[in-house]
């Protein structure tokens, strides 16, 4: 019992950091200035936060129910509305992945075809925005994913794993018990928008690897071509 409470309790630590990350890619959403989306630039954040408050409700009555489970069949309840949950989870963050590439595509757009009242120093700031919105989507995306999601790695322990990290080595004494948190996968997320490729933790998965080709083929246009297109216009 005290090492499922342990284990509880860091699970919805970390559900609540991962809840705060899709604050964060609402903030950035909110700053960005040039208004280049097909929607206006207030609904993106908002959308987010709509979706966000209920998710973090159902979250907050998951864990009270977790706390007062007795048998079996409280836990088959939990399990089943868990899963529920997580789906919930998963949409919204299809939803801001679809919102952040909405954004690249028109700086992209405004980019090659022009738009009125962008300059390179606008455009540099959005390509930073997106580019690190880019780093919080797809950390999300590693942690809903990697061994059936943080529920699984944390309370049951599901032992097929999408990402190999290196403290998962028989080689490295005192991790025999370790599992993944959410900066974890932040940090696998920003080497691989930053390096455009694997690098102390490798991908196991076919979805696994499709994620990061992803990442890497957004930071890429990113960085690549609307920062150093940002960067001729101030020049």
């Amino acid at each position: 019992m005290p090492n499922l409470e342990s284990n509880l309790k860091r699970h919805m630590r970390e559900i609540w950091i991962a809840r705060a990350a899709i604050v964060v890619t609402a903030a950035l959403n909110a700053f960005l200035i040039n208004d280049l989306t097909a929607f206006p630039w207030w609904l993106a954040s908002v959308v987010e936060l709509a979706l966000l408050v209920p998710l973090s409700v159902a979250t907050a009555w998951m864990h009270t129910q977790m706390l007062r489970a007795t048998s079996q069949h409280h836990w088959t309840l939990i399990h089943h509305r868990r899963r529920k949950i997580r789906q919930a989870a998963i949409v919204l963050t299809i939803i801001i992945t679809l919102i952040n590439f909405q954004s690249l595509f028109g700086v992209l757009k405004a980019l090659l075809y022009g738009a009125r009242g962008t300059t390179g120093q606008s455009l540099l700031i959005d390509a930073l925005n997106i580019w690190l919105t880019n780093i919080v989507v797809f950390a999300l995306w590693f942690w809903n994913m990697d061994r059936g999601g943080p529920a699984a790695r944390d309370l049951i322990k599901q032992p097929v794993a999408d990402l190999m990290f290196p403290q998962m080595n028989a080689d490295c004494p005192g991790h025999e018990t370790w599992t993944p948190g959410f900066f974890d996968y932040v940090f696998v997320s920003f080497t691989n928008a930053t390096a455009f490729s694997p690098t102390d933790t490798l991908p196991l998965s076919v979805r696994a690897k499709l994620l990061f080709m992803v990442e890497a083929f957004a930071s890429l246009l990113t960085v690549g071509l609307v920062a150093a297109r940002a960067v001729n216009i101030l020049s």
